[in-house]
């Protein structure tokens, strides 16, 4: 680079020597020369660019080509190269800095900072090329490392920094970083959510606590869909609604979250949904109903041995069958959730290893609920919604043949029936 900055000296003197030979003062001359060199100087460095962008592209372009690694396909993809090029005329201007003695070292320090500018430039988008090399494993979903590498970039920047300002001051970069050292509190306050992230990040993927994928609740913040992103300060979650909602991520840790992995991993999502029976229609069955139940597929074993074991209770006991509030008999409401059990039973969309069951809740204004507790066998949001939606057509659909009423605050139009009937 010194022979280069000679020989661009040299050639100055030249045209300087050549200009004053053809009767040009010595003060227009040098500005003339000066001229010619910055336009040569920029001539040889645009050229060099091109030539340099023009080769190692092509280059890059064969290797990637014949490689079946994904790792150089991403590199071009991200132009890490192509950034790192411009590196060329920043070198070309800084081995002809001689050229200009009088400006050469603010031309030199000037380059340099340029020199690290690209460099941190490249840097980053080399970090970006591993991350985006390390999602297309399946362990990038369980530890990202997007956080970690913003980290890095941090670090890279504030170095970097440290240096171009160590540089145009002309002050040893050691200085300045005891400088800094003294400055710790405050640069503590500037990177107060840079720290937060970088720590919450650690906990969040040690303690396996949120993964790319998952599906998350945060009611705060209006989240409810899959995270999508997990950096260094945010993370990001696409609602079912596809908007987009952010978070700090340190707030993941602070505050709590719902996070629907468990669910899905364990291939069963609950229905907990109660029907209120009017309980004005709940009472002892007779033996027409008996006969009438004992014909619906689902419960006719168990109607038949609940009916033998009733009997045998209430003959030896001595039960007189006459009053039905004496001894044990069966009620519509009792064989209707004996319905439910069965029908959900050999129901083909509901979890057979998980709990199933129809329950009585407390009773309230709103008459008696029958609550379904039960968990579908597959947790996609739109096939869970349908396998709800047909357990309860037919759930709700079946009541009167038992003899029950579905409980409803009364409308307009049974105001209507009524006074029809009245009139």
């Amino acid at each position: 680079m010194n022979q280069i900055g000679m020989s661009g000296l040299q050639m100055s003197e030249y045209i300087n020597e050549l200009l004053e030979s053809y009767g040009i003062n010595s003060r227009l001359s040098l500005y003339l020369t000066t001229g010619i060199m910055i336009v040569l100087i920029i001539v040889i460095s645009t050229l060099l660019y091109v030539a340099a962008k023009k080769i190692l592209l092509k280059v890059q372009s064969g290797l990637a080509a014949r490689s079946k690694s994904k790792w150089s396909d991403i590199l071009i993809n991200n132009k890490v190269l192509e950034r790192l090029i411009r590196i060329v005329p920043a070198i070309t201007v800084h081995a002809f800095a001689p050229t200009f003695p009088a400006y050469q070292i603010i031309i030199q320090r000037l380059v340099f900072c340029y020199i690290v500018f690209v460099i941190l430039l490249t840097l980053d988008k080399f970090l970006d090329t591993a991350d985006d090399l390390y999602q297309t494993f399946e362990v990038s979903k369980v530890r990202p490392i997007k956080g970690y590498l913003q980290v890095v970039k941090i670090i890279a920047y504030v170095i970097g920094t440290i240096i171009v300002i160590g540089v145009l001051l002309n002050r040893s970069p050691w200085i300045l970083l005891g400088s800094i050292g003294a400055a710790s509190a405050v640069l503590l306050l500037v990177f107060q959510n840079s720290i937060l992230g970088f720590v919450a990040g650690i906990q969040l993927t040690s303690n396996n606590m949120l993964q790319i994928g998952d599906w998350i609740e945060m009611p705060k913040y209006g989240a409810d869909g899959e995270v999508t992103e997990l950096s260094l300060h945010t993370v990001k979650i696409r609602n079912w609604d596809n908007t987009i909602t952010t978070i700090p991520t340190y707030a993941m840790v602070t505050e709590s979250f719902k996070n629907w992995k468990g669910m899905q991993e364990a291939g069963g999502r609950r229905i907990k949904r109660s029907i209120c029976i009017d309980m004005t229609s709940i009472r002892f069955c007779d033996e027409e109903m008996l006969q009438k139940y004992s014909r619906i597929q689902y419960i006719s074993e168990y109607l038949e041995k609940k009916h033998n074991e009733i009997q045998e209770y209430n003959k030896q006991n001595g039960i007189d069958p006459v009053n039905m509030v004496n001894g044990r008999h069966l009620t519509n409401i009792g064989t209707f959730r004996a319905y439910i059990d069965s029908y959900l039973k050999h129901h083909p969309k509901v979890h057979k290893g998980m709990t199933c069951m129809a329950r009585q809740l407390e009773p309230t204004d709103n008459g008696l609920p029958i609550e379904i507790y039960v968990f579908i066998n597959d947790t996609a949001w739109a096939n869970y919604e349908t396998a709800q939606a047909d357990i309860f057509d037919h759930i709700m659909a079946v009541i009167p043949e038992f003899d029950l009423r579905i409980f409803q605050n009364p409308t307009g139009y049974d105001f209507r029936k009524n006074l029809n009937q009245l009139y």
